[in-house]
């Protein structure tokens, strides 16, 4: 008997001392919400100062110099005319292979700053067409890698479904067909709700993971029915975060306002889960309080964080100024974007390829009919160059760092 009581006394001790596993890892080591704040595990505020990972997987047409091709089906579809699928999809498998990698995450943490966050297209967790594959999507492969390595950098993560089944703006920035379906198809709406159910099913234990931000940008200020359509988002939240919870009840869940993240008179029901807070975007402002005063207002009201998820595209001053208005205002931040081409509205700036006015040129031409694809195409070999050098350019290592920029964010180039 003293021989099994031994037995099971040291096996007891064994496993207590077992090191935590990302499996065994309490609501104790997440961040959480705490009135206007975010508090760290151990119980240090927690002020979002960060970047986003635009462009990476979910393109954007401004970031590649295009007018035309605004949206990624829309960059994909001019990039097929030019060289065909085949080139195409490895250039896109190139593309997600080098445009953020370790190097860049390690980079974004030299600077100061503590967290990212990551704009997503649905299609990456369904069998659509997107980015070079049309079965077995790549997006949690994609997510892991960079957990990965911003659990060894020291950043968190926010991920931000930036392009939601049937589109939740209308407007380039879902990848949409013109209009918000989102919010008429229940199709489209239990397909949102799954995906999301499935990122938190499988990162419910990741601390490196601050939240989840469930939709950018909704409803664009274009349409007759506007009214109609503000009052579906806060229900149509209200589904996604109770798929959520059901396997997740670690995650901060994020809810950004209607009309391009900036109007919050939509929400009723402010405080309807335990673990949530807001988020919103401005661009283009003037510096002063005036300019922020109606988000504080709101945050006050409801006593919850309210953090930038998106501002910028401006010029180092007015950075500046907006960041530090920000900060004098408890706002935490998320400026736009990381890396782009060209222009020194970034962290670091890619070189053009050779021959990308070419590119840039056909993408604004009549395109309407095969007659027209026909004559408007260019060189393929020298637009299969540009594709080959416009990768190497955007590796990290080939990138400017754009110095004002990065001081005008309060961090060290």
């Amino acid at each position: 008997m003293k021989n099994i009581v031994s037995f099971f006394f040291l096996l007891f001790v064994l496993v207590g001392c077992q090191p935590k596993t990302m499996h065994d890892l309490s609501s104790n080591s997440f961040i959480k919400v705490d009135g206007q704040n975010l508090k760290k595990p151990n119980g240090d505020k927690f002020l979002i100062k960060g970047i986003n990972l635009g462009n990476w997987l979910n393109p954007e047409g401004y970031m590649f110099s295009f007018k035309e091709v605004s949206s990624a089906r829309l960059i994909d579809q001019a990039l097929r005319e030019m060289v065909g699928p085949d080139v195409v999809n490895q250039f896109w498998k190139d593309f997600k292979d080098n445009y953020v990698t370790r190097e860049d995450i390690n980079y974004i943490k030299e600077t100061g700053m503590n967290s990212i966050r990551l704009p997503f297209h649905y299609k990456l967790f369904t069998d659509e067409d997107y980015m070079g594959l049309s079965k077995n999507q790549d997006g949690f492969a994609r997510i892991d890698s960079l957990i990965s390595w911003c659990r060894d950098a020291g950043l968190y993560i926010i991920l931000d479904m930036h392009d939601a089944p049937g589109g939740q703006t209308g407007d380039n920035i879902d990848d949409s067909y013109g209009y918000p379906w989102l919010f008429s198809s229940k199709e489209s709406q239990q397909l949102f709700c799954e995906i999301w159910k499935k990122i938190a099913a499988r990162y419910k234990n990741e601390p490196v993971i601050l939240g989840y931000d469930l939709l950018n940008e909704p409803l664009a200020p274009y349409f007759n029915n506007m009214d109609e359509l503000n009052a579906q988002l806060e229900p149509l939240y209200k589904l996604a975060v109770k798929a959520i919870r059901e396997v997740d009840k670690n995650h901060v869940v994020l809810l950004g306002g209607a009309q391009w993240n900036g109007n919050f008179k939509v929400f009723n029901d402010s405080k309807f889960d335990s673990n949530m807070m807001y988020t919103c975007h401005r661009y283009w402002c003037d510096t002063l309080q005036t300019n922020l005063q109606d988000l504080i207002d709101f945050r006050n009201k409801v006593n919850l964080p309210l953090y930038m998820g998106e501002t910028g595209e401006n010029t180092d001053a007015w950075v500046n100024a907006f960041r530090s208005l920000m900060e004098k205002n408890n706002m935490g931040w998320h400026f736009w974007p990381y890396k782009k081409l060209k222009t020194s509205s970034c962290m670091v700036k890619i070189k053009e390829p050779e021959n990308w006015d070419m590119i840039i040129k056909y993408t604004e031409l009549p395109r309407g009919n095969f007659k027209q694809i026909r004559e408007a195409r260019p060189d393929q070999e020298l637009v299969k160059k540009a594709l080959a050098q416009f990768i190497e350019n955007c590796k990290f290592k080939s990138c400017i760092k754009n110095e004002g920029y990065i001081k005008a964010l309060g961090m060290k180039p």
